[in-house]
């Protein structure tokens, strides 16, 4: 991984209180530092994180980053699943702020912004971590 790459990490971490981070990043740019984190997605416990991160969801990662479809219509095509499912998964994401949706038409593009995708399922201090990228 380079300092260029564009990565979201996604973990379990229920000890980290959102609003101290956000009070530091804002003082950091305030400050005019660099704020070099990757964007991250939290979960409270590997339960949840196991719900959003599955096989159905690297498998839509991956045909988002390889196959770049021009809608959720066809990225269920790709992917050989109904279209509602597939809407209903990717929505989820979107809110998570793993993919964005761009505007094509009338269809809605869906977009993994990131070159690498790290997912460390145990929490902190609870021994090793397992890293998979779509």
């Amino acid at each position: 991984m380079t300092d260029n790459t564009n990565v979201l990490l996604v973990t379990v971490d229920s000890e980290t209180n959102p609003y101290e981070e956000g009070l530091e990043a804002i003082q950091q740019l305030t400050a005019d530092e660099s704020i070099d984190q990757p964007a991250t997605v939290r979960f409270p416990n590997e339960s949840q994180l196991t719900e959003v991160f599955n096989e159905r969801t690297y498998t839509l990662l991956r045909v988002i980053r390889d196959e770049a479809p021009e809608s959720i219509r066809e990225t269920a095509r790709l992917v050989g699943r109904d279209k509602k499912n597939v809407h209903q998964e990717l929505t989820t994401l979107e809110a998570l702020g793993v993919i964005r949706f761009e505007e094509a038409g009338r269809a809605k593009k869906p977009v993994f912004p990131y070159d690498e995708l790290i997912v460390i399922p145990l929490a902190r201090g609870s021994g090793d971590g397992a890293a998979a990228a779509p």
